[in-house]
């Protein structure tokens, strides 16, 4: 179960590349790797190091130092498509992002992500444009962003709002996944069920 979802200020990583798939997020090779908290390296891997493991130069941009603890991923349009693999959501929280910013997201990508406590935000191409030129012009500047009340708030005070599934907010803001929000229902599905005793015993070991 994650930690719940609470508001938080970031600087940006600015990625304009565009329709990034999630091969290209975490490279098919790493698809056997089950700890999601060493998944941090294999983001990006292709672009960010040699065979050897050295990093390459020009630095990827999550290599460059400014950009170690941030939290917030603006990129380029369509992030995401391609294959379904949870693996690229995983890696991208195990390195710390928190959410993405983006015209559009693949829908596959937009839900696993959902699951995994990395929040997509989808903005207009106007909005996505003048992001990018206040990163350009102010490469330091923070975001708050703020799920419960589906808004990002910019430097200038000025609040920019999205829009995300609301039973998907919810999970996030309770740290919890569709599992949990069952097991929490336990004691009025067992109500239920005492009040509604089954019409045919499922439970019978034996056919007369």
């Amino acid at each position: 179960m994650a930690a719940p979802y609470r508001v938080f200020r970031s600087a940006i990583i600015p990625l304009p590349m565009e329709n990034i798939d999630t091969d290209q997020i975490v490279p098919a090779r790493y698809l056997k790797v089950t700890d999601k908290l060493g998944l941090g390296e294999a983001l990006f891997r292709d672009y960010r190091f040699e065979e050897d493991g050295s990093l390459k130069e020009p630095r990827f941009i999550l290599d460059r130092p400014e950009m170690q603890c941030r939290q917030v991923l603006l990129a380029g349009d369509n992030f995401g498509a391609g294959s379904s693999r949870e693996h690229a959501p995983w890696a991208l929280a195990s390195w710390g992002v928190r959410a993405i910013i983006s015209t559009s997201f693949a829908d596959i990508f937009n839900n696993n992500s959902l699951k995994n406590g990395v929040l997509p935000i989808r903005v207009d191409p106007e909005t996505h444009r003048q992001l990018f030129e206040m990163v350009a012009e102010h490469p330091d500047a923070e975001l708050t962003i703020d799920l419960s009340e589906q808004g990002i708030l910019l430097p200038d005070g000025s609040t920019i709002g999205f829009e995300v599934d609301p039973f998907a907010k919810m999970m996030m803001l309770a740290g919890t996944d569709e599992l949990g929000y069952l097991l929490g229902k336990r004691e009025e599905i067992s109500g239920w069920e005492t009040a509604n005793p089954a019409r045919v015993d499922t439970m019978l070991s034996e056919v007369a």
